[in-house]
């Protein structure tokens, strides 16, 4: 394993999902800061996340078409420069685009360094362990990215939160051009297939903004449209999908079991967990009354219990196999939840919960990339962006239906369900029949 290769990239992981929260705590700050009202606050808090679910799998087919290098070096380009433009806003139509193409950004960045981590760990233990860490920076990430925000906002304004990426940037860009040098030779010379990317945005967005409405009452009516308009432009994807000459994701991606299955595991181990850690946070501040900055630095523990179970998972990984982990890794998850629901009503009861989260996490994550992933030749990229896809849609559909029911009952229902899930997927992953590396 290349040590300087896998921590370049797995920066560029860390970075791309710590936008995702970094602007959240930040979002009452901008609202005055531009002379916006409050219902402007999902928008500004969940358009970065928008489209970064929606870009993911055109980013991942443009590193195939283009070179990941490249791609990932144009991402990360684009990331730095729009984070300046934003930081300069005055008006919320300039923070939203911002915010919108910041998350494109990171969506054509993300796929691409997964891939070229691929390339760069050949090995099975070397790609274990890289694939550890990649998992642990992207979960430490999106818990981290809520106290980085609120420490700028506090001590610099909230343009610092945009503003602060621009040299992280720069020094990702330096570290790709040093220490990345091979990519993958298998590129793929088909032409892109627009319409189908296009198609792949419609349906996506509406669905990631449609079940964050369905949070609110108030706006359930209009979340409930929004999945109805990205249900149907699904249909009409499907059908570019089976038609197209060559069309934006490969046909063999639906028939490589190791991809389905991965896919579908990231999607269950985000939505088991990152809507825990959201219900987790509104019981901190407004049901026991902790500070913001408090709350960040307990849900910290989620991060570094990640970090800590992927330094053992990564060395687990290949004795345990894919499934045997997945499966274990669910039932800790699942297991985290339960803590929430018993002890859920305590500051201590909450750290220890969401810290058990983050260790099923650990090994979840790294059984569904590993498996998702692992299929070969030119799949390999393409791979990269709809098993990311799945997490992005994992967390948005997880975190409505948890809040949803948290809000219609309690945060113990809310906590409970994503235990039942996360116990289910555990034992479909006990069960299922193993699959070789290749589909």
């Amino acid at each position: 394993m290349r040590p300087a290769v896998v921590t370049v990239l797995c920066l560029v992981q860390f970075v791309d999902v710590l936008g995702v929260t970094s602007v959240v705590t930040a979002v009452p700050a901008i609202l005055e800061g531009v002379g916006a009202d409050a219902g402007a606050a999902g928008p500004v808090a969940t358009t970065y996340a928008m489209f970064f679910g929606a870009v993911l799998v055109l980013g991942a087919r443009l590193g195939d078409r283009y070179g990941h290098r490249r791609v990932l070096l144009v991402g990360i380009a684009a990331f730095g420069a729009v984070s300046v433009v934003g930081g300069t806003a005055d008006t919320l139509p300039q923070v939203l685009v911002a915010r919108a193409v910041q998350g494109a950004a990171a969506a054509v960045s993300a796929p691409s360094a997964l891939r070229l981590l691929l390339h760069a760990t050949p090995a099975p233990s070397a790609r274990s362990r890289a694939l550890a860490a990649w998992s642990a920076v992207g979960a430490a990430a999106g818990a981290t990215g809520f106290l980085v925000g609120g420490v700028l906002t506090s001590a610099l304004g909230w343009p610092a939160v945009f503003w602060v990426n621009a040299p992280v940037a720069a020094a990702l860009a330096a570290g790709v051009l040093l220490v990345v040098h091979d990519e993958p030779g298998d590129r793929d010379r088909a032409p892109l297939d627009v319409l189908g990317a296009v198609l792949l945005v419609a349906a996506v967005m509406p669905v990631v903004a449609g079940t964050a409405l369905l949070e609110r009452s108030t706006s359930r009516a209009a979340g409930a449209g929004l999945l109805l308009v990205g249900v149907l432009v699904a249909a009409a994807l499907v059908w570019r999908l089976r038609t197209a000459r060559s069309p934006l994701v490969p046909r063999a991606a639906f028939a490589a079991r190791p991809l389905r299955r991965g896919t579908a595991q990231s999607f269950v181990n985000t939505a088991t967990t990152s809507s825990s850690s959201v219900v987790a946070t509104l019981v901190l501040q407004d049901r026991l009354g902790i500070p913001a900055l408090l709350s960040g630095l307990t849900l910290m523990a989620f991060s570094l219990a990640v970090v800590l179970g992927s330094t053992v998972t990564g060395r687990l990984a290949d004795r345990l196999g894919p499934d045997r982990l997945g499966a274990g890794g669910l039932l800790v998850v699942g297991t985290g939840n339960v803590v929430l629901v018993v002890a859920g009503g305590s500051w201590l009861g909450i750290g220890c919960g969401v810290a058990v989260l983050g260790l099923g996490l650990a090994a979840a994550s790294v059984s569904a990339t590993g498996l998702g992933t692992s299929v070969g030749g030119t799949l390999a990229g393409s791979a990269a962006g709809i098993v990311n896809t799945g997490a992005q849609l994992g967390t948005a559909v997880g975190t409505s239906v948890v809040v949803l029911v948290t809000t219609a009952a309690s945060p113990a229902a809310g906590w409970g369900t994503a235990a039942v899930l996360a116990l289910a997927a555990a034992a479909w992953c006990s069960v299922r029949r193993p699959v070789g590396r290749e589909a």
